[in-house]
């Protein structure tokens, strides 16, 4: 019999640099997709292709059995992700796993939601083996406040409201289950941490972790949206402002099982994370 092979996109992301390994770790042959050709992932095939050129998309899903959909954060992310499905159908490939977003929804006021339920609501319609994967907010996206975190603050405009953001390991070990495993098919998994927990709670994590004194300080959306200004093209900035407002309005705080039940292990939590990266955090200490 031979061995399934699975096509990881955006192999070089937080999602993706965790999910080459879980994947070979349960034995299939993996396929990295990446549009570096210098790049290579031990243990794996790498394939150098690109969302934006059909082309390259053709020759990266020959022969594969199943697709991790995700994509770089993009103006045009919906339009890619739905030609790769399309692609990935016509190429015969027999399972197509969505990385979506929690709480993905066509009404809703965020536009990272609606965008990723355009994309859900066309795979849908394609006739494939699918499942939509739909994880809460990143806890690696605090590696992006590693500068003001290792000066002892990091803010954002949330207020006291509780989020149920999760490790992008376990995203990555769910999304290998799914891919390599039976009986998700037209499933939907909402993927969230053990707990919901505040920024506060949050910096009181990496407090404990690197031995350093962190504040969290909450931020009016104009601020926060001020101090990215120049940072962030316009509309990824609008799209991020519509994130936290949805996360301080107290709709990202319910907790879901679909980890454990996934993989069999718990969740980790913001302590785990925290002490898993206190070095990422100490270097930027010494970096400052």
């Amino acid at each position: 019999m031979n061995t399934p092979t699975v096509l990881v996109t955006a192999a070089t992301g937080t999602v993706g640099s965790a999910l080459v390994p879980a994947l070979r770790s349960r034995g299939v042959t993996v396929r990295a997709m990446t549009r570096d050709p210098g790049r290579v992932f031990p243990g794996a095939e790498t394939v150098v292709a690109d969302l934006r050129e059909p082309e390259s998309l053709v020759a990266a899903l020959k022969g594969v059995d199943a697709a991790f959909l995700n994509s770089p954060s993009a103006l045009d992310a919906a339009a890619l992700q739905i030609r790769f499905a399309d692609l990935a159908r016509d190429a015969g490939v027999h399972r197509l796993v969505l990385l979506s977003q929690y709480e993905a929804r066509a009404d809703s006021p965020v536009r990272f939601l609606r965008w990723h339920a355009e994309v859900e609501a066309h795979v849908e319609k394609l006739g494939l083996d699918h499942t939509v994967l739909r994880p809460n907010l990143y806890l690696q996206a605090l590696l992006a406040f590693a500068g003001p975190i290792a000066q002892g603050w990091f803010a954002a405009p949330v207020g006291d409201a509780a989020v149920s953001a999760i490790d992008t390991r376990d995203i990555a070990d769910a999304a290998a289950a799914v891919l390599t495993g039976t009986g998700h098919s037209g499933r939907t998994y909402t993927l969230t941490g053990p707990r919901a927990v505040t920024h506060h709670e949050i910096a009181a994590a990496l407090a404990g972790a690197t031995g350093r004194d962190v504040t969290f300080h909450d931020t009016p959306a104009d601020q926060f949206a001020a101090a990215l200004t120049g940072l962030l093209p316009p509309w990824q900035l609008d799209g991020l402002v519509e994130d936290y407002a949805h996360y301080a309005r107290g709709e990202a705080a319910e907790v879901h099982t679909s980890v454990t039940d996934l993989t069999g292990q718990p969740a980790r939590d913001v302590t785990d994370f925290a002490r898993d990266h206190a070095t990422a955090f100490a270097a930027a200490a010494n970096a400052s």
